[in-house]
């Protein structure tokens, strides 16, 4: 289906987005009340395309698992933009023992005539092997969090788009090959994240600033100032966690510096420079990067996901989208 749609795509995405700001210009942000309605973000519908996904397995790549969530986010992404404004960006990387990794971007557009645009993303893959775990540790996860929560939250958004259309541009981007290195071996990390940054489908494209969900699910989740997000957008940064702090989820989203997490906002932020900030579940005064004791383990499942925790991220975003900028 993909192969016919990937000539046309592109030729549409460059006469819709080929359009920018200058550096200065990118994070722009509207901090008065402009008193839209803001439309209702449903964790229930979030919690089901996380559901969703983990019931096709271990997403990881090569896998069936993967196979089928790549089918399941193109359909229901078209269902939602339009299968015309719906890009799957195919590519290849080498991994380990000679493997050949068939690796796919997920992409779509909202609101395609706004030429003032932002992207939002995620990554859809999963980790072939369970390492922090001391059961199967060479066995791949079901990631309900680590991969299948950002994902539900920007399915949920797109529903919402395509009902009530933001005020301003919105490309959503799943980035496939995030999870699959191994540990301390970082050039096998953020594959999709690198591809994309490296093969932009749009020549120039450089919207206002991205927003990277990485592990917004879970239970008891809090979301430090991620360490680079502040360093390549503050002011973005501070915004949301005003945002959070006036719908009373300053306890999740706490004002806090967090740690330097190398995720797939710093590969966008160093290759293109477009302001990206990492909204991302970990406790800064816990020992190493302070991810939930779930990571990279098989409890990684859909026992540890809250709908309250999908509720105050997607009530922040939708409040930000339709209101903020």
């Amino acid at each position: 289906m993909m192969t016919n749609r990937s000539l046309l795509i592109p030729f549409l995405l460059t006469s819709l987005l080929l359009f920018g700001c200058n550096d200065t210009e990118k994070i722009r942000l509207n901090f008065e009340e402009q008193g839209r309605t803001v439309p209702n973000f449903s964790a229930d519908s979030a919690y089901h395309f996380i559901e969703q996904q983990v019931s096709f397995g271990p997403r990881n790549p090569n896998s069936e698992g993967h196979r089928k969530t790549a089918q399941y986010l193109l359909d229901k992404l078209s269902s939602y933009a339009g299968e015309e404004l719906v890009f799957a960006q195919s590519f290849s990387e080498e991994g380990y023992e000679g493997d050949t990794l068939n690796l796919k971007n997920i992409i779509a557009s909202f609101n395609p005539a706004a030429t003032d645009r932002i992207f939002l993303c995620a990554h859809w893959d999963t980790r072939p092997r369970a390492d922090k775990d001391p059961e199967n540790p060479d066995q791949p996860i079901l990631g309900a969090d680590d991969g299948g929560s950002g994902v539900g939250v920007l399915l949920e958004l797109a529903r919402i788009f395509s009902e009530h259309r933001p005020p301003i541009g919105v490309d959503i981007v799943l980035f496939d090959g995030e999870d699959y290195g191994k540990q301390g071996e970082t050039d096998r990390y953020f594959l999709g994240s690198r591809y994309w940054s490296n093969n932009p489908p749009v020549e120039g494209y450089s919207p206002r600033f991205g927003i990277l969900l990485d592990m917004v699910g879970g239970e008891g989740a809090v979301f430090p100032k991620e360490q680079y997000s502040m360093n390549y957008a503050p002011a973005l940064v501070n915004e949301l966690w005003s945002i959070a702090e006036e719908k009373g989820y300053g306890e999740l989203f706490i004002d806090q510096r967090g740690n330097a997490i190398s995720d797939d906002h710093v590969v966008v932020n160093r290759i293109l420079g477009i302001p990206t900030v990492d909204i991302i579940h970990h406790h800064p005064d816990r020992e190493g990067l302070g991810f939930a004791p779930y990571w990279h383990t098989h409890n990684d499942d859909m026992d540890i996901i809250d709908p309250q925790t999908l509720q105050a991220v997607g009530d922040i975003l939708t409040e930000l989208i339709y209101n903020r900028i």
